[in-house]
């Protein structure tokens, strides 16, 4: 029989390898699974698992939009929370009459699930449709049997992001058209208004206030340098976008993003919310607290955030209980380490992570909010400044120059 690598996460949270030998790829699912394993991945031979083509064919090419996602997320936990097998649940799904991706992506999740991978497996072999918190929760929901509980819980985070994208845009919609039309404008004057100006007024003879001074000196500037700013301007860009892609680069953007004001607090209300709710589905359904907070460290995409968890799951699994964990860490609020030391004191934690989680969805809820109340405003003033200083600068030169004449 051949010979079978794998990677597998264990019950207690962390991850083994290891050679197992079984006739088939499904058999050797099979072996994992009857040990307590969860499989993350199976490759024929002795080579590491992790770097295997999948053999699924074209599947990572096809991505669904998102509302495609929300729908097949949402029929498949409806399907999974009426009694359906996982299979069968996808079968329904690849049946539908209507044509779109969601079939193909269906099809290719079924096939696979049939040759014995594990459902978040082959969702990670979708390419780019399913991201990692989407696989990690799926597969924190297969390794508790919350799996509709979990696809469920991922319908409302969806639903929110693209409620949040759709009010962001049309919150965007009107400071938009005005800010092009503002940096059309300012174009108009920096290159033909401003130097017909400077050259009027300099034929009276008079020394300009020093605003009108700066504004002249800036268009002539443009005027001059415009490639050499715009070739600045690039490679800023490209330079940020390399610093971060680095460790320590992405380590404090990730925590600098947590900072920005009015952006920082929705990031932060957001994962609190994502982290109670998906450890109150799994402690509900009897994954033990250590391994939930591994699963929802794997689920992370922020790095800073990772580390945080790392260090609470550290602390738990030498025995602290999880609000002194996060006391400790110094990150989390106080109303959440005495919502969670209540429930570890009536011995009912997975109640007290429900609490605390519905509040954060309402802070959440009230924070996104504030957050496209502020856009519009914020926008529209900043080009209302940048409007009012070049027409202040222009009509002060033209009102020095007409007292100067007066005078004589």
């Amino acid at each position: 029989m051949p010979d079978f690598s794998y990677k597998a996460t264990e019950p207690e949270g962390g991850t083994t390898t290891g050679v197992i030998t079984a006739t088939t790829r499904a058999e050797a699912y099979r072996i994992l699974r009857g040990k307590g394993l969860q499989p993350v991945s199976v490759g024929e031979g002795g080579a590491p698992a992790a770097g295997k083509k999948s053999p699924v064919g074209d599947i990572g090419l096809t991505r669904l939009s998102s509302a495609q996602l929300l729908y097949f997320t949402e029929e498949l936990a409806e399907l999974l929370e009426a009694g359906l097998q996982l299979e069968g649940a996808l079968k329904v799904i690849e049946q539908r009459q209507e044509k779109s991706d969601i079939k193909l992506i269906a099809a290719k999740l079924r096939q696979r699930v049939r040759d014995g991978v594990s459902f978040s497996q082959a969702l990670r072999e979708c390419g780019k449709t399913f991201d990692a918190l989407y696989c990690n929760l799926v597969a924190a929901g297969e390794a508790g049997g919350a799996l509709p509980q979990i696809l469920k819980r991922q319908c409302a985070y969806l639903e929110l992001i693209e409620d949040l994208r759709k009010r962001v845009v049309s919150s965007l919609m009107y400071p938009s058209i005005v800010f092009a039309s503002a940096i059309v404008l300012m174009f108009i004057f920096l290159t033909f208004l401003v130097p017909q100006l400077s050259v009027l007024l300099g034929k009276t003879g008079q020394k300009l206030p020093m605003i009108t001074q700066i504004l002249i000196a800036v268009s002539g500037f443009c005027g001059k340098w415009w490639w050499a700013i715009i070739a600045c301007i690039g490679a800023a860009i490209l330079l940020i976008r390399a610093a971060v892609q680095t460790p320590a680069g992405r380590a404090w953007w990730h925590r600098a993003m947590l900072d920005i004001p009015v952006v920082g607090p929705v990031l932060r209300a957001k994962f609190y919310a994502e982290m109670l709710q998906t450890l109150s589905t799994l402690v509900s359904n009897g994954v033990n607290l250590l391994h939930g907070i591994n699963l929802m460290l794997a689920a992370t995409a922020n790095v800073y955030l990772q580390g945080l968890l790392a260090k609470v799951a550290a602390m738990v699994g030498e025995g602290t209980s999880l609000a002194s964990a996060l006391r400790r860490v110094g990150f989390f609020p106080p109303v959440l380490m005495d919502i969670l030391g209540v429930g570890e004191q009536t011995g009912d934690i997975a109640a007290a992570l429900e609490r605390a989680a519905r509040r954060y969805d309402r802070e959440l809820t009230s924070r996104i909010g504030h957050l496209t109340t502020l856009i519009q405003p914020a926008i529209i003033l900043l080009v209302a400044l940048f409007v009012g200083v070049v027409a202040y600068s222009m009509i002060a030169g033209i009102l020095t120059s007409v007292s100067a004449l007066r005078s004589r």
